[in-house]
């Protein structure tokens, strides 16, 4: 697995970031995904990907209207899940 994959380019933003969070002690074991897609009208796509590791998991998409809104969407989202103990599957 990836822990941070994010390529921002001109023409067209493409984003994602896998965390997870593991608890033995508690039986938890979470993924959480985002991934940002330019869409085809020059809007942008912030898709959450999120569930207990090894399942399907849950997906919810939001239409944003330019990189910049999505990139500061995406960021808060994801700092907002690290400060609930998810981290890169990956060390830093």
């Amino acid at each position: 697995m990836l822990g941070y994959l994010i390529v921002f380019t001109k023409d067209s933003a493409m984003a994602t970031i896998f965390l997870r969070r593991i608890d033995q002690a508690r039986n938890m074991a979470r993924f959480y995904e985002l991934d940002v897609q330019q869409g085809l009208f020059g809007d942008v796509s912030v898709t959450r990907h999120w569930g207990r590791i090894g399942t399907n998991g849950q997906s919810k998409q939001h239409w944003l209207s330019s990189d910049a809104a999505a990139a500061e969407f995406a960021g808060k989202l994801k700092l907002q899940k690290e400060r609930r103990g998810y981290s890169s599957p990956l060390p830093a």
